[in-house]
């Protein structure tokens, strides 16, 4: 099932890795700036290939470890490893955002700066 292995993690340094551009391969029409990776797309290839799987399966625990021929407890593990994931993401984002509202509150950057940085995210 394995057909990207995308990671948003960079390989040479451990930093989140970011969109800044999307083209059209048929017209060639381009949009830049900084496009954040919706949250399912930052999880890792095996999570995100559970997920669909999970979704083709119309939601069925059974159905899926049917097809990977895994028991239920099997796949209930994964899908909990997937949720956990998913709420590691929202904290992470939550984290980052009381960091900018911190160096707000001592001063280091205005108000106005915070709010760009706050729109990314």
């Amino acid at each position: 099932m394995a057909r990207d292995h995308f990671s948003h993690i960079c390989q040479n340094c451990g930093g989140e890795l970011t969109v800044e551009k999307l083209c059209c391969r048929n017209c060639g029409v381009a949009l830049e700036g900084k496009i954040e990776l919706p949250r399912l797309a930052r999880l890792n290839a095996e999570e995100r290939e559970f997920i669909e799987l999970f979704v083709l399966s119309a939601g069925s625990l059974k159905e899926v470890g049917k097809i990977l021929h895994l028991s239920y407890p099997t796949v209930r593990a994964r899908l909990d490893r997937v949720i956990a994931s998913l709420q590691e993401l929202d904290r992470d984002r939550r984290d980052a955002r009381m960091q900018i509202i911190a160096r707000v509150e001592r001063g280091e950057i205005s108000a106005e700066q915070a709010a760009e940085q706050l729109a990314f995210i």
